[in-house]
């Protein structure tokens, strides 16, 4: 079972227009910001709205004109949807009772996927007194229920809090293993999307803009918000034999050599601040004005202006001996080494 898709959906001054794939057991995250396409896309192939152009094709079979209950999809939404009246079994068993198996075999199907994911204690509660953790496995047993060909998962742990998001986390990826068919999940924290998924798929107004591992994502960002979303200062210009050209009158010297089109990326903890141009420095040195200093976990995030724009992390000690205040002037330092270029 396959995933081939071509999603284009347009809607008050939006338009998606993005191509998605997914393989047999290969669960794929779309990631991006808010207004960006997730949810739009995952109700296109859950047939909830229509394509205005485009297909989906699942397992070799074009599906885009068929009603919701005939894609042979599994949806969790991100509310889950749970009927209050129901016991957590029938909740499971309610998805094979409408598509005619008998109601023992129903139950008894229910069971089995309540059992795989830890819930044997639990059949006969009502979705009232589950935890939120609870409640999300029973949402996933029933969307598995029915043997879908293809799982869709909208935030799927956006409504726990905390503590319960992470220990839930931690299971569903092993639950999710047990779907042999493609899944699709939605979600706005990375931290979901590089622990659920074996794939990225980033959307932004409407496009894919990057796709790839989690690795060569967070390594090699290829749009601001993907930048920021890892933590990395990020720039766009043209290579030349070991240097970059990322503004009319600023180049920074990088590792490695090559010639074109090219992204320079680098943490905010390798910038180096001084109160004087250092002597002996690293040939990337350039006066800088601090704009905005804020926390960021144990160090300071400053946050600089000049021929580029640039975050730095430091220590508080370190902020409070350089006198760092919006509007002082400082000298920035980079060691070409800690700066990653690649073709754009």
């Amino acid at each position: 079972m396959s995933l081939d898709a071509h999603l284009v959906v347009k809607r008050d001054g939006f338009t998606l227009d993005a191509t998605l794939t997914a393989g047999p057991g290969e669960v794929v995250a779309l990631l991006g910001p808010n207004g960006a396409g997730k949810s739009t896309a995952l109700r296109a192939l859950a047939g909830l709205i229509g394509l205005d152009d485009g297909h989906i094709t699942l397992d070799g079979r074009r599906i885009e004109r068929d009603a919701p209950e005939h894609r042979h999809i599994g949806v969790v939404f991100q509310d889950y949807l749970l009927f209050p009246h129901l016991s957590a079994l029938d909740n499971v068993a309610f998805g094979p009772r409408c598509r005619g198996v008998s109601r023992t075999e129903s139950r008894v199907r229910a069971t089995e996927l309540l059992t795989r994911v830890g819930l044997s204690d639990h059949v006969r509660k009502k979705p009232r007194e589950l935890s939120g953790g609870q409640a999300q496995r029973v949402a996933l047993a029933r969307a598995l229920a029915t043997d879908p060909k293809l799982l869709l998962l909208d935030e799927p742990l956006a409504a726990l809090d905390a503590r319960t998001r992470l220990d839930t986390r931690a299971h569903l990826r092993g639950h999710l293993g047990t779907h042999h068919g493609p899944t699709v999940l939605v979600t706005h924290d990375p931290l979901d999307a590089m622990m659920l998924a074996d794939r990225l798929v980033i959307l932004e107004d409407g496009r894919v803009v990057q796709t790839g591992d989690a690795a060569t994502i967070t390594s090699q960002p290829r749009t601001d918000y993907v930048a920021r979303l890892v933590g990395l200062n990020l720039y766009r210009g043209h290579a030349t034999e070991g240097t970059v050209r990322v503004a009319d009158d600023f180049t920074l010297t990088v590792a490695g050599a090559f010639t074109g089109d090219a992204f320079v990326a680098f943490p905010p903890s390798a910038v180096a601040l001084y109160n004087v141009r250092p002597e002996g420095s690293p040939r990337n040195t350039w006066p800088a004005t601090v704009t905005a200093v804020s926390r960021q976990g144990d160090a300071l995030r400053i946050e600089l202006t000049g021929p580029i724009q640039v975050a730095a992390d430091i220590t508080s000690a370190a902020a409070v001996q350089l006198g760092l205040e919006p509007g002082r002037e400082v000298w920035a330092s980079l060691k070409a080494t800690e700066a990653t270029a690649y073709p754009a």
